[in-house]
């Protein structure tokens, strides 16, 4: 097996292949994992395809605030009124894991057209389904509509949605967020003004077009890291573009999440191409759209600082501070001293955890809320060591930087007080460029794990079975 392709290159040739019983066995073994990861792909695409057509008339895929959903936001499939209930919902997302994961384990046998004639037809056919799963899609236009200066012109870092209760848009914001000023970068602030003119339904449907291309262009530039990295460019690809926390979370509630992770991962092959500066830069605007992208910044300096020598150890360093002093001037510009707010928005809302993290399950769940602060906080101080030991090892050489930044987000993940499943996206990138065996398992765990907290929260009463 090749040293640069432990995912699955093929085998260097050797006195076993001689043996005919090898080589029987070995081409039975292919042929059942060909016929493995074509069940697996069809599987995931077959699941995508029940959610899309059933979810105008099932109450669990649908947000709180459009249930039932109005007829201008269901899609093409809102008549037919087809509802799988909590028992359909349990199965068709539990079957769609086992597929994913069953593809990503066989699906170097598969064509890599087929593979990614599958990812671009399961992204696409969300954008036949309402919104899924989350509010935020209404969110982001709320937030634009606030700060348009045509509209109301009041500052989204400073407001939050009922300074504007009397608009249409105000009753589908989800309850959390309606004193909350926006979390979300200046950048993707200053895009969302240009959909403002957009009725609720052009804009939701969008957003979504904006998440599918964002996903897409992911998995083309995964698959060109890919091949620079020397890892499988199909498994690569599978394992983002197929995963169903990306496609039916991150795609069908059209987060922004994807257009961070574009930037972020532009950054990242840019970096792979020996363009530095340029690759720090873009994960800079990948964080001006949501700060999480900005985790990634410290361990493209230390890969600078650790790969090169002389000056040029600061070239990561140097593209990040321009990218930084102009997307920091365009923020003042557009929305003043306000946007200084941003970090201790996300830090209040972090506070306020949920019950799918450990805190807020400690909180909210079992009812201790001084101790599940305490655990934030531990959690907090565990995720800040684990994050500078990891930047230290790639820093001395000791530590690949992707396999660092990839186990650094796993550990963000592990540690939030407030977890939600398109999250796990931040991660998957990292680790399809990654050459680490246990990240490519720690991912797929991850994401089962994730899923299955999901799970539990369309059952009634569910999460007290935990």
């Amino acid at each position: 097996m090749s040293v640069q392709s432990p995912l699955g290159a093929t085998p260097q040739r050797g006195a076993f292949e001689l043996q005919p019983s090898v080589l029987r066995d070995g081409a039975a073994g292919t042929g059942v994992r060909s016929r493995a990861g074509a069940i697996g792909l069809a599987g995931v695409l077959l699941c995508g395809l029940v959610i899309v057509v059933s979810a105008a008339g099932t109450t669990s895929f649908l947000p709180e605030t459009v249930r039932p959903v109005p007829a201008s936001l269901a899609g093409p499939f809102g008549s037919a009124a087809i509802n799988i209930h909590v028992l359909g919902v349990l199965l068709v997302l539990g079957a769609m894991f086992g597929c994913y994961a069953l593809v990503v384990h066989a699906c170097e046998q598969l064509s890599a057209r087929t593979v990614l004639t599958a990812i671009v037809a399961l992204n696409a056919v969300l954008l036949l389904a309402p919104p899924l799963l989350s509010t935020d899609v209404f969110s982001y236009q709320i937030y634009a509509r606030m700060g348009a200066p045509w509209l109301y012109g009041t500052n989204p870092y400073l407001h939050g949605p009922h300074a504007i209760a009397l608009d249409p848009l105000y009753q589908y914001i989800g309850s959390k967020w309606v004193s909350t000023p926006t979390t979300y970068g200046p950048l993707f602030t200053a895009l969302s003004y240009l959909l403002t003119p957009l009725s609720i339904a052009a804009s939701a449907v969008a957003y979504k077009a904006i998440a599918v291309a964002s996903s897409l262009g992911c998995v083309a530039l995964i698959w060109r890291g890919a091949r620079l990295r020397g890892v499988n460019p199909v498994r690569a690809a599978a394992l983002f573009g197929l995963n169903p926390l990306v496609v039916m979370y991150g795609v069908g509630g059209g987060h922004n999440d994807l257009l961070m992770l574009f930037l972020v991962v532009a950054g990242v092959v840019a970096t792979l191409e020996l363009r530095e500066r340029a690759g720090a830069g873009l994960i800079v605007l990948g964080a001006a759209v949501k700060l999480t992208g900005a985790l990634l910044l410290p361990f493209a300096i230390a890969r600078s600082w650790a790969q090169n020598e002389g000056r040029g150890r600061f070239d990561a360093l140097a593209g990040a501070a321009v990218a930084t002093v102009a997307a920091a001037g365009f923020s003042f510009a557009l929305f003043g001293t306000g946007v200084l707010q941003l970090p201790g928005t996300i830090q209040t809302v972090q506070n306020e955890g949920d019950w799918h993290s450990i805190p807020g399950f400690i909180s909210s769940r079992l009812g201790l809320g001084a101790l599940g602060h305490v655990t934030g906080l531990v959690l907090a101080l565990v995720f800040v060591a684990v994050l500078c030991l990891l930047v230290r090892r790639v820093a001395v050489g000791r530590l690949d930087w992707l396999d660092g930044a990839g186990w650094a987000t796993a550990a963000l993940l592990v540690t939030a007080s407030s977890l939600l499943p398109w999250y796990v996206a931040w991660l998957l990138p990292l680790v399809a460029l990654s050459r680490d065996r246990r990240l490519w398992k720690a991912a797929i765990i991850i994401t089962g794990v994730v899923q299955g907290i999901q799970l539990l929260g369309y059952i009634p009463h569910g999460a007290t079975f935990l």
